[in-house]
């Protein structure tokens, strides 16, 4: 009977802002591990918060055999271990840091009041098993998370920027505040040509759900029939990466240990759909590619669905994909999203114009609209090389608008 163990260590400080004071800290560390065992059909789980013997943890998790989850699959073999840790921060460090921040937004921008926190995260996932699986995942970083509101301003915040760092450079952040926050109170007009200039993260959620090979299978998804068909732009690849420098706590092995050839699975190629994303259950149920794609369930066997989308980089920034256009970066917007034909609506509260480096000014109300196989098709325009704005990578697509 094999066994094994996965065990998640999370730890955070925290120094939470308000009306541009310092109100609290707050310090949070937490264990959970999932104890497991195999008998060829199924897999007795006990997860535990807390401190308990290793011991009496499987002694547990093999009385749960009785529950006949069902779990007839080889276990995975890999050794590695990757830490990402550049800097470790003790609390005193953060609160020095915080304090520094406060002091700079207040002096340099009097006529804004300042919510939010900076915080620093570690996390640690490890998964070890008597078939010689040995992975660790350890990740540390110094989040800024900053609400603005004009003093003159009725709403409850005008919007908000965000930095994280795993060695936190203070330019960097005192930048972004300067570019956010110079031009905010200057009114702009929308520019009749609409480009979206934006972390394309939340652009993937409909994407992600119909690349989740069961959907595919089923024909529920927008994708489904089309494996090998050219859907997207000739420009656009798209992968489950968790080798990207921006790839924030996310392990390298999916939730049955597997590990992906150079920590990278491509899923479109230049437009071609190649697959969907299946873990091992999911692949055995419908004949497909499986993708080491289990998720992290630490109370139950794996469930499908770990992906880290990423959409492959241009060779070009963002201002030479734009050619002397601009754009516009949503900072608030809430209320919309993907349908189930791949529409997608959003009204947009606050957003800035952009030379594609810096703000211009702010812009009115007003709505975009697209439709999932346009924005990553003929309005693609392309992910820069470079990280402005962001601090991180950013997409440009053309989109429809409504005032």
């Amino acid at each position: 009977m094999e066994r094994e163990l996965m065990t998640s260590i999370n730890s955070t400080s925290r120094v939470e802002i308000e009306e541009t004071k310092i109100k609290s800290f707050n310090k949070d560390s937490r264990t959970s591990r999932s104890f497991r065992v195999y008998d060829g059909e199924y897999a007795g789980i006990q997860f535990v918060q807390g401190k308990i013997d290793i011991g009496e943890g499987y002694k547990q998790a093999q009385g749960n055999l009785a529950l006949k989850r069902p779990y007839k699959f080889a276990l995975e073999t890999v050794s590695r271990h990757r830490d990402k840790t550049e800097r470790s921060y003790t609390d005193k460090e953060l609160m020095e840091i915080t304090r520094e921040a406060v002091g700079y937004l207040k002096t340099h921008f009097p006529d804004y009041i300042f919510s939010g926190a900076l915080y620093v995260t570690k996390k640690t996932l490890k998964m070890e098993n008597t078939a010689g699986l040995d992975c660790s995942n350890t990740d540390c970083t110094l989040q800024a998370d900053i609400a603005i509101k004009h003093k003159d301003s009725k709403d409850i915040t005008d919007g908000w920027f965000s930095i994280g760092q795993r060695n936190f450079d203070f330019k960097k952040f005192t930048d972004m505040a300067d570019n956010y926050l110079t031009n905010f109170t200057n009114m702009a007009e929308l520019p009749e040509e609409l480009i979206v200039q934006t972390q394309y993260y939340g652009y993937l959620s409909k994407l992600t759900e119909c690349l989740e090979a069961e959907n595919m299978a089923l024909g529920t998804s927008l994708l489904s029939g089309k494996t090998g068909e050219k859907i997207f732009a000739d420009s656009f690849t798209l992968a489950h990466d968790v080798s990207d420098k921006e790839t924030w706590f996310t392990p390298f092995f999916d939730g049955e240990g597997v590990v992906q050839p150079n920590d990278r699975r491509i899923y479109i190629e230049n437009g071609v759909l190649l697959s969907g994303y299946a873990d091992k259950r999911t692949a055995d149920k419908y004949g497909v590619p499986h993708t080491g794609s289990a998720g992290f369930n630490l109370t139950d066997i794996p469930n499908n669905g770990y992906t880290n989308l990423r959409i492959e980089r241009s060779d070009k920034t963002v201002k030479q994909l734009l050619g002397g256009r601009l754009t516009i970066v949503p900072i608030v917007a809430a209320g919309g999203g993907f349908n189930d034909k791949g529409e997608y609506v959003t009204p947009v509260q606050t957003a800035l114009l952009c030379d594609g480096e810096r703000f211009i000014g702010r812009l009115p109300e007003f709505a975009i609209k697209g439709n999932m196989f346009d924005m990553f098709g003929k309005n693609f325009i392309g992910v820069g090389s470079d990280d402005p704005v962001f601090n991180d990578k950013q997409i440009l697509v053309k989109m429809d608008y409504s005032k």
